[in-house]
């Protein structure tokens, strides 16, 4: 094989640049993590401990390995959609999940030290769920100008 530069490429060929896609939803990246976590039940996965007793700023810092946020980030889809590492502050800001939200999904205080993944998944749904009834009612509530 013979490898060509993209101006080379362009005088055999008609390069055009990738489609742009839609980006997945809220949910849809919520429902896709979920996914991912039901894929190896029997696995045992480690929380982060005791979130809601960690300033700030250390909380955002928080990561471990082999944590349901470790499985998001190691799923290519996620990743692709813009998934930027397995802490804390990258699953607050790529599932756009309220610290109390993601709290429930990872802290050790709901799971002990592991959890199974089917349980965190039942929990992401849950989040993901909520993310659905909000975005209809928003819908249905009138704009007044």
């Amino acid at each position: 094989m013979k490898l060509k530069t993209l101006e080379e490429l362009k005088q055999v060929a008609d390069v055009r640049p990738p489609l742009e896609r839609d980006r997945m939803s809220k949910q849809k990246r919520l429902e896709r993590w979920a996914e991912v976590l039901e894929l190896a039940p029997q696995r045992e996965l480690c929380s982060l401990y005791e979130t809601e007793y960690t300033a700030q700023r250390r909380r955002y810092a928080l990561r471990a390995d082999n944590s349901p946020l470790t499985v998001a980030f190691h799923d290519p889809v996620l990743r692709a959609e813009g998934l930027q590492g397995d802490g804390y502050w990258d699953a607050i800001n790529f599932f756009e999940l309220s610290d109390d939200d993601l709290h429930c999904i990872v802290c050790s205080c709901h799971h002990g030290r592991t959890m199974r993944p089917k349980e965190v998944a039942r929990r992401v749904c849950a989040a993901a769920r909520r993310t659905a009834r909000k975005s209809f009612v928003q819908r249905l509530i009138p704009v007044w100008t």
